[in-house]
This record gives C-alpha cells, sequence and structure tokens, in this order.
C-alpha cells in the first residue's frame, strides 16, 4: 500500500503550479495576513491563497447588514460589496507582508468595466509577489460589474480579454453559477484566454425578517456559500469539465462551493476539477485545509494511488 507521505498532491493549473489542491477561496483570507497570525495552522497543506476581490479604487462596500447565517447551519448569505482599499494600496500595504508565504498568491480582480478590470490587473500582477490573477466576473452582491459579466457571454469574453492583454501571468476566471447554461461563459473565458476556470462563485439569494416585514441584508440580495450549495457546484463543475472534453480543450477548473470534508473535495476531483477550493469552511475551522488534506491522503493510500492526478476526472457516467 502507498505511503500516505508518499503520495503526490502536487498540481498544475494552466501554467500555476501548486503543492497541493487545496486553494484559499477569495475573501476568506483577506489579504494573507490573517494566515500568517494561525500560528498553529500547517502552512504546506495550503497551495494557493486568493486574496481579497479588488478594484482600481477604494470600495466601502454595501450597507449591514452583511451576512445572514442559513437555516441549520447549510451556509451563509453574505453581501461584502466587494470592500476593499484599492489596487494601488493593496500593493503598497499588504503585499510586502506576503514576502515570506510559500504559498502561490493569486490576486482577485474586479471592475464596472472592461477597462477597469484590465487595469487592476495589471497594477496588481506588476507586483512580484502575486503568481496568477482570478477574474472575478461573477460577484452578485454588487450594483454594477460582477455578475452582469459573467452572465453575459460576450461582456465576459470582453473583460478576460482585456485581462489576458494586461498580463503575462497565469489567468483564472471565476465563473457565476447563476445563469442557465455555464458552459457559454466557460466557452467565452477560454476563448478569450482564460488558462483555469473557478467553478464557481456564490448561488443569489435572499432572507426577510417576517416581523419588521424587510429583507435582512442591506443590499436585499446577497451570495450563498456553505454545504447547501455543494450539489449546485458539483453540477456546474460536471457540466463544465464533460464539455471542455467534449470540445477538445484541456483548461483544468478548481472546484468551488461548499467543501467540508475531504469526502466533498474527492468528489469534485473525481468530477474533474483538478484543484479545489474552501472558504465557508475556514470561518467555522482554521484547520480545515489540513484536515481535508489528510483525509484525501487516507482515501488515496487507501486506493493504493501514487499520485492525486490518478483520479481526476475518473467519474463514471452511465
Amino acid at each position: 500500500m502507498t505511503s500516505e507521505r508518499g503520495i503526490g498532491i502536487g498540481v498544475k493549473l494552466g501554467g500555476l503550479e501548486l503543492a497541493s489542491p487545496v486553494v484559499v477561496a477569495s475573501g476568506t483570507y483577506g489579504w494573507g495576513t490573517e494566515f500568517e497570525a494561525i500560528e498553529a495552522f500547517r502552512s504546506d497543506a495550503i497551495g494557493a491563497i486568493v486574496l481579497k476581490g479588488t478594484t482600481l479604487s477604494a470600495r466601502e462596500g454595501n450597507r449591514t447588514p452583511r451576512i445572514v447565517e442559513t437555516a441549520g447551519g447549510a451556509g451563509i448569505l453574505n453581501a461584502i460589496g466587494l470592500q476593499n482599499p484599492g489596487a494601488e494600496a493593496v500593493v503598497e500595504t499588504y503585499l510586502p507582508k506576503l514576502k515570506g508565504f510559500k504559498q502561490k498568491i493569486i490576486a482577485n480582480v474586479a471592475g464596472e468595466s472592461a477597462a477597469e478590470y484590465a487595469a487592476v490587473t495589471r497594477v496588481l500582477s506588476a507586483h512580484a509577489r502575486i503568481d496568477a490573477v482570478e477574474v472575478n466576473v461573477s460577484c452578485p452582491n454588487v450594483k454594477r460589474g460582477g455578475m452582469q459579466f459573467g452572465a453575459d457571454a460576450r461582456a465576459c469574453g470582453e473583460v478576460v480579454r482585456a485581462c489576458r492583454e494586461a498580463t503575462e501571468k497565469p489567468l483564472l476566471v471565476k465563473l457565476t453559477p447563476n445563469v442557465t447554461d455555464i458552459r457559454i461563459g466557460a466557452r467565452a473565458a477560454v476563448d478569450a484566454g482564460a488558462d483555469a476556470l473557478t467553478v464557481a462563485n456564490t448561488v443569489l439569494g435572499t432572507a426577510v425578517d417576517i416581523h419588521t416585514r424587510r429583507p435582512i441584508l442591506g443590499n436585499v440580495s446577497g451570495g450563498l456559500s456553505g454545504p447547501a450549495i455543494m450539489p449546485i457546484a458539483l453540477q456546474k463543475v460536471l457540466e463544465v469539465v464533460r464539455y471542455l472534453k467534449e470540445e477538445g480543450l484541456s483548461t483544468p477548473v478548481i472546484a468551488s462551493g461548499g467543501i467540508l470534508t475531504a469526502e466533498d473535495a474527492l468528489a469534485f476531483l473525481i468530477t474533474g476539477a483538478s484543484a479545489f477550493a474552501l472558504g465557508t469552511a475556514l470561518f467555522a475551522d482554521f484547520r480545515a485545509p489540513e484536515r481535508v488534506l489528510d483525509g484525501i491522503r487516507a482515501y488515496l493510500a487507501g486506493q493504493d494511488v501514487k499520485d492525486i492526478s490518478e483520479i481526476v476526472g475518473t467519474l463514471e457516467v452511465p
């Protein structure tokens, strides 16, 4: 039987090589400095950290309340609204603090126009500490930009193409699940130069206070994340992976949506994702990357698998 520590867990994502398939989703580790404060955390469990969504100028975000926990602890609705200090401030204040990190650092860029996306990409990717850029065309809780671009294939293509022209570093595109056919956006992103696809962002939702008869979130709507959306995310990954294969495209997929356990992550890998992102799980368990990766290693050892790539896309569909 293969030793758990002797199993290869490194992954390649279109020019971006990670020591682990575990990616920390955008917004959950802020600018990465939160990670540094967790002394008990085993750092080698994480392959990459995606920084908080960044726009060209500073944004205050949406009015409060911004977060609502859903029934049964099955997830959270968030409507932060891309609060951030602006691209230049991120470069000057936060990126220097990540100098000693072993993990890959991925910038997450957003904007209200293709030109703004490109400008943010240019500013952030010029810094040596940024290893790749994730284009956020799927944020559901901003009034301009975000999901508006991801839901329109032509607009998505324009944004991705602009970002592609702004950097030579690996380009990831984070797709929205809030569309009838996610394959259309996936194709637009790939044709425009995406090196990898993140599937997918949060699911649009809302919550109502029956006593005040008003929406609970200050923004009315927000993005649902957590285990409640995992079956949806898994379906979207399946659709994208099968489509890419049918079209003869080798673009890798990073799965994102409701992963809490090693079993959850393995389901996405078997379906065809090359790596996976943890998000909401981190708010309840900061050791989730370590716990999930240990579970994956144990599973692979039990299956006598020597490298994690051997199980990617092995789902048998009738």
